[in-house]
């Protein structure tokens, strides 16, 4: 049987291409959401931020460095949903396992090779 997981971010970003092949790759089936087509709601991202954390608004990105102060001190629900390119990609929940980003720890909880 295969294994299964979600996957959240942006059909354009080449972060998520890349995990998604490699993760095809490697016998995954895989559930993808972009978050810009369909944009999370509130309690979507709520959810998200339940599972995983302050992390999930990525503080290093383009989006973010356009931002003016008003918008970053919205509550992240709601920077979230006004700009889902803020998100950190990819959002992967592999049954009870929840990863984000592309690093070396994520690929080897995954049992991608490098």
């Amino acid at each position: 049987m295969a294994k299964s997981l979600k996957m959240f971010g942006l059909d354009y970003c080449s972060t998520v291409q890349k995990a998604r092949a490699a993760l095809e790759a490697a016998g995954w089936e895989i559930e993808f959401h972009d978050v810009k087509q369909h944009t999370p709601d509130t309690a979507q991202w709520s959810r998200m931020l339940d599972t995983f954390g302050e992390k999930l608004v990525n503080r290093a990105s383009l989006t973010w460095r356009g931002m003016s102060e008003d918008e970053r001190s919205q509550p992240p629900e709601e920077m979230l949903s006004a700009k889902p390119a803020l998100m950190k990609r990819p959002a992967i929940i592999a049954g009870e396992d929840h990863y984000l980003g592309w690093t070396k720890n994520v690929k080897r909880g995954l049992g991608i090779e490098e």
